[in-house]
């Protein structure tokens, strides 16, 4: 069965810093890449980090620098340190494979606001 968990979002201020972090299932998360994605309102969902199993890191462009994906093969965990969040990185973050999983979780809030 494929879950997803994610968690860590929150209200920050602009510079501030969060941690995301997501439960994946064993059956989609081993020999997978896993990546973020977010989707801010109004907008479609966007690919935001990603990280093959065993390889680098890799962060889009939009993110570069102020993000880092992260990865645990032996607790089927991925996460997202966020730093330096400014408001347009408010949005609802998920994580799923890439390519993605049919099924989607529910997803982590994140605004950054004064």
């Amino acid at each position: 069965q494929v879950q997803l968990v994610e968690s860590g979002g929150g209200l920050v201020q602009p510079g501030g810093s969060l941690r995301l972090s997501c439960a994946a299932s064993g059956s989609i998360f081993s020999g997978n890449t896993m990546a973020w994605y977010r989707q801010a309102p109004g907008k479609k969902r966007a690919l935001v980090a990603w990280i093959p199993i065993g390889g680098k890191p890799i962060s889009d462009i939009s993110v570069k620098g102020r993000f880092t994906i992260s990865r645990d093969n032996g607790k089927n965990e991925v996460y997202l340190q966020m730093n330096s969040l400014q408001p347009e990185d408010t949005a609802v973050y998920y994580c799923n494979t890439i390519p993605t999983q049919s099924t989607w979780g529910q997803g982590t809030q994140v605004t950054v606001s004064s």
